[in-house]
């Protein structure tokens, strides 16, 4: 690489997982939320269900990513017995080779270097 370059680092593959409770799976939480907007004086809200949303960032290099998240809700994320759950995978942009630095910013960055190196001669 050269000093007026620098490499762009891509972003890491992000999901978000939605867990829910099933139909017909009473929702405490949910019908305690509603009472609170009635008392509050939010009207129009037919009724409420919970949930719980979990944004996941994946390691790079992650094989069959919708696999590995199915996994962790299947074991940790969701009780499958009453919620369920939802994956969406966020599609990462592609990654840039290079940006070129500005022409202010390269002549800074080799004069960074050529003061990091020591003279001739000298180890």
């Amino acid at each position: 690489m050269t000093s007026a370059s620098r490499t762009a680092k891509a972003p890491r593959m992000k999901a978000r997982v939605t867990v829910t409770l099933k139909p017909g799976v009473l929702d405490p939480q949910g019908k305690a939320i509603e009472g609170a907007l009635a008392s509050l004086g939010i009207a129009g809200i037919a009724s409420v269900r919970q949930g719980k949303l979990f944004d996941v960032e994946l390691a790079d290099g992650v094989e069959n990513p919708e696999a590995l998240l199915a996994r962790a809700c299947e074991t940790l994320l969701a009780n499958t017995v009453v919620e369920s759950y939802r994956i969406a995978l966020e599609a990462a942009p592609p990654r840039p080779a290079e940006t070129p630095l500005p022409a202010e910013d390269a002549h800074q960055a080799e004069a960074a270097e050529a003061a990091a190196m020591p003279p001739e001669g000298h180890p």
